[in-house]
């Protein structure tokens, strides 16, 4: 049965994608799953080379999309803390897993790192949103859309302040999870 890591995922929707599919599927994260399922609680670094087929990471955006990156002239420790996300993304990027994919929203991993291989919309998917996200692929081929629909709603851009907002925003939409399952399963 193959392995996979879904790095930096509390929510369980990808791991669960892969779990449907016949995969030993585990996600690990700083924050406890919110969904039952195998979840290793605690830094993902530390579990890299456990022997994994396939790694898909959702490396913390904070400190590397497009929309915050402003704030690092605003705030200087800020500028810092970018580095240290370059640095994680880099880390899980080389880790020795025959099968990587690295998403995050468009920002500075495409010019400090290397271009993303692809961007994909949740309306490719079956649902009428938009959110850009970068996929950063090792030995996986670009996803095809599976389920294009009308409406380009801007929800998650506009979303109001709240305590967690940042977690509502993160959250992978499960027809892409679907097609990572369908599409990159071997």
């Amino acid at each position: 049965m193959p392995r996979i890591l879904i790095a930096c995922e509390f929510s369980g929707v990808v791991r669960d994608a892969f779990k449907e599919r016949g995969w030993d599927a585990w996600s690990c994260d700083l924050l406890p799953t919110e969904k039952p399922g195998q979840h290793i609680h605690g830094d993902v670094l530390g579990i890299l080379a456990d022997g994994w087929d396939m790694m898909i990471a959702h490396p913390p955006c904070t400190y590397l999309c497009s929309s915050g990156l402003h704030w690092n002239k605003r705030r200087p420790e800020r500028a810092k803390q970018t580095e240290n996300a370059l640095d994680f993304v880099r880390r899980l990027l080389d880790a020795p897993i025959a099968r990587i994919a690295l998403e995050n929203p468009i920002g500075c991993i495409a010019t400090r790192i290397r271009t993303a291989d692809q961007i994909v919309q949740p309306w490719q998917f079956g649902h009428g949103e938009t959110k850009a996200t970068c996929l950063w692929l090792k030995n996986l081929p670009v996803l095809k859309p599976t389920n294009v629909v009308e409406g380009r709603e801007n929800r998650i851009w506009r979303m109001a302040p709240s305590k967690d907002r940042w977690k509502q925003r993160s959250l992978t939409y499960p027809g892409i999870a679907q097609a990572m399952a369908d599409q990159w399963t071997f």
